[in-house]
C-alpha cells in the first residue's frame, strides 16, 4: 500500500472522528436542554420564542380532556397527529416524544387495538412521559429510550411515524430517514412537523450548540431536507408550509411514503 493511499485513509478516518465528536457534542447539548425542560416541566415557549403555544397548534377539542400539565407542555412547531390520517389498530412511532402529548393524541385515534411507541433520548423526558401515561391510564402507549439515528424498533413493524420539531435537532438526518424507512412497513408513511431554513445562517450561529438545541442551527433548507428523504427511499412526498415563522426558519409539515 502506497504512502499516498495511507495518508488518504488517515485523513478520512480523522474527518470521521471529527464528525462523530461534533455529533456527540450536539446530542449532549440537546439532551441537557430538553432534560432541563422536563425537570422544570415547562414548555420551550416559556423560555424562548422558539415555538408557538399549544393552543395555537392543537384543536381545543383534541386536548380538552388532557390534564393541563400535559396539554400545556408543548415543545413542537405543529400538529403531526392531525395530518397523519391515523386509523384504528395501527402502530405509531413518535420520534422525540418529549412529555408524550402527541403520543396520547395518537393513542386516542388508534384505539385499544392500536399501539403507540414514544422514542426519546432524554431520561428526564422519558420519566415525565411515563408519569403522564400512568396519570392518563394510557395502556396502549409505551416509551423507549434511544436515538433516532439507531432506533430500538423492529424492521417493518410500524404503520405511521410522527415527529414534532425534532428531526432538525439530529446531526445526522440521513441516518434518521434511513432508520425511519427501515422500521416502517411497506406502504407505511411518516407525518412530520419540522423546521426548514429560509434564510442564511452565519458561521457563528451554525456552530452554536445553543442554536442547535433551539431548533435553528440544525435546520436545513427545504429542498435539501426533501432530497434526504428521497435518498432514503421515500416517495409520494408532500409538504405544506405553515404560517408561523421564526426567521430564519419556517414551520412545515412533511408527509412521505415507504413504497410497497
Amino acid at each position: 500500500m502506497g504512502a499516498r493511499t495511507l495518508r488518504c485513509r488517515q485523513a478520512v478516518h480523522d474527518e470521521r472522528r471529527r464528525m462523530d465528536k461534533n455529533a456527540e457534542r450536539v446530542k449532549s447539548a440537546v439532551r441537557e436542554r430538553y432534560g432541563a425542560l422536563a425537570r422544570q416541566q415547562q414548555s420551550c415557549c416559556a423560555l424562548t420564542s422558539c415555538c408557538p403555544p399549544s393552543q395555537k397548534l392543537y384543536d381545543p377539542a383534541d386536548i380538552e380532556e388532557l390534564p393541563q400539565e400535559v396539554s400545556d407542555f408543548s415543545l413542537g412547531c405543529g400538529n403531526p397527529v392531525a395530518a397523519a390520517g391515523l386509523r384504528e389498530g395501527e402502530v405509531v412511532l413518535d420520534l422525540g416524544s418529549g412529555g408524550g402529548l402527541d403520543c396520547f393524541l395518537a393513542a386516542k385515534r388508534v384505539g385499544e387495538k392500536g399501539r403507540v411507541i414514544g422514542l426519546d433520548m432524554s431520561p428526564d423526558m422519558l420519566a415525565l412521559a411515563r408519569k403522564n401515561a400512568d396519570r392518563l391510564g394510557a395502556a396502549n402507549v409505551e416509551f423507549r429510550s434511544g436515538e433516532m439515528e439507531a432506533m430500538p424498533v423492529e424492521s417493518g413493524s410500524v404503520d405511521v411515524i410522527i415527529s414534532n420539531c425534532v428531526v432538525n435537532l439530529s446531526p445526522d438526518k440521513d441516518a434518521v430517514f434511513q432508520e425511519a424507512f427501515r422500521v416502517l412497513k411497506p406502504g407505511g408513511h411518516l407525518s412530520i412537523s419540522d423546521i426548514a431554513l429560509v434564510g442564511e445562517l452565519d458561521p457563528e450561529t451554525r456552530g452554536s450548540l445553543e442554536a442547535w438545541a433551539s431548533c435553528v442551527a440544525g435546520a436545513l433548507p427545504k429542498d435539501e431536507y426533501l432530497k434526504k428523504l428521497r435518498r432514503a427511499g421515500f416517495t409520494d412526498i408532500t409538504t405544506a408550509e405553515k404560517s408561523w415563522r421564526y426567521i430564519p426558519t419556517v414551520s412545515m409539515w412533511v408527509s412521505a411514503v415507504r413504497p410497497e
